[in-house]
């Protein structure tokens, strides 16, 4: 039991703070306290900075913190000691590959996380028709961008909110009907939908409607770069800019772009580039790497992630996704296969 006081007194300690968070030194402030408590709370972090020789308690900067391979969410449970999860989410891929499960001791930290962020970005979901174009998330389980859009959606009161299915023709005549009344609405979808939406019923959209891509072809198209992406559901759709989210199974935070593909994270998260060929050492802003993330509300897994993407981050603290390494190029220790 002692474990599960712990945790509790980190709930009421942080959670608060974590979302009020404003300024660069109070994340960087947060940022420590948070690593020090996942140093000695969560095993796999643990046993991963002794891999590394890495002693907590020198730690003394956010600079000096190691940021855990992202590929242990598929070999281990990351979960603090003491915790059990309310929700398992899933990442998607291929039959052969092994998922990476996200073991989320407090659902109500997600929610509360992508509804801060979604609420600073788009505004009260109450106030929007949305409409999730997510076939490929729907047909497997423990999608978490399926749990997220489905709360958003019981928020909305607009009664056309809802997830689109393969139904192509009906989202077209909702859309048409939000270009006659103007009510504001965001159109969300994996990319390969989008696309069999923009083929099979091209129409120009009013300035109160957005689009915004999730990523992804899931094995039904060819990938494109982020940008022939855009060119194509801008020319369809006759909008100026497509909207895109940057997410994943490991992370309860949520990074937006209005357009370009450049994305901006809530306060209590930050994303950095590290090396591509020396993951402990960072590059320049600008240079392309690795993008390591800071994601705090990942308080009771682990809120220093090295992804598998390659990108590009900028002296605003936005940031551009370039595409993703060879599974070669990954580099963790030998935990990963223990």
């Amino acid at each position: 039991m002692e474990g599960k006081g712990k945790m509790e007194d980190m709930d009421q300690a942080f959670t608060e703070r974590i979302f009020k968070i404003k300024d660069e030194e109070t994340f960087r402030a947060v940022s420590l306290e948070v690593f020090h408590f996942q140093a000695e709370s969560v095993p796999v972090y643990r046993e991963y900075l002794g891999t590394l020789g890495v002693d907590p308690a020198g730690v003394k900067n956010i600079e000096e913190v190691p940021f855990l391979p992202v590929e242990f969410f598929k070999s281990h449970k990351v979960i603090a000691e003491g915790m059990e999860a309310e929700l398992v989410f899933e990442s998607s891929g291929t039959t052969l590959a092994t998922p990476a499960r996200h073991h989320v001791a407090m659902a109500s930290l997600y929610r509360e996380s992508f509804l801060r962020s979604f609420n600073a970005f788009y505004g009260s979901p109450e106030d929007l028709c949305i409409l999730a174009l997510l076939p490929s998330y729907l047909e497997r389980s423990g999608s978490s961008l399926v749990y997220m859009m489905d709360q958003l959606i019981r928020w909305s009161k607009h009664p056309d909110s809802s997830f689109c299915l393969d139904n192509l023709e009906e989202l077209a005549s909702i859309l048409q009907k939000r270009n006659k009344d103007g009510h504001p609405t965001l159109l969300m979808g994996v990319s390969f939908a989008l696309l069999d939406l923009a083929e099979q019923h091209p129409l120009e959209l009013l300035k109160n409607i957005s689009v915004m891509e999730t990523g992804g072809m899931k094995g039904r198209r060819t990938e494109l770069v982020r940008s022939e992406l855009h060119k194509l559901l801008m020319g369809a759709f006759g909008v100026l800019s497509i909207h895109s989210e940057y997410g994943m199974t490991e992370l309860l935070s949520q990074a937006y772009s209005s357009a370009n593909g450049i994305f901006t994270c809530p306060p209590w998260m930050q994303v950095v580039a590290r090396d591509p060929n020396d993951p402990l050492s960072p590059v320049e802003e600008g240079q392309t790497g690795g993008l390591n993330v800071i994601d705090l509300a990942n308080l009771y897994s682990c809120s220093f992630i090295a992804t598998g993407d390659l990108g590009k981050c900028f002296d605003n603290d936005s940031f551009e996704v370039l595409g993703r390494f060879d599974h070669s190029d990954v580099r963790g220790c030998n935990l990963l296969v223990t």
